[in-house]
């Protein structure tokens, strides 16, 4: 069997086959916050290890504080 190996980076299509969600629900839960990715112009990007955290967890917040590393301490 081969193996894939994906970038650090990934696109909106390789995030969502990653997944295995179509890609109208990734960039709706990333617009939400839900899913850690950034939209730059009009391409969606997502850290390959950000995402793995996220899956991870239990609350996507959680990995959103940890990845900007401000607030970590505060429960608001």
């Amino acid at each position: 069997m081969e193996q894939v190996t994906l970038p650090e980076v990934l696109t909106l299509e390789e995030t969502s086959a990653y997944l295995r969600l179509p890609t109208q629900t990734v960039v709706h839960q990333a617009m939400l916050g839900n899913i850690p990715g950034r939209k730059i112009q009009d391409d969606w990007r997502f850290l390959k290890v950000a995402i793995d955290d996220w899956l991870r967890s239990k609350s996507g917040r959680a990995v959103l504080l940890q990845q900007v590393g401000t607030l970590a301490d505060d429960d608001t």
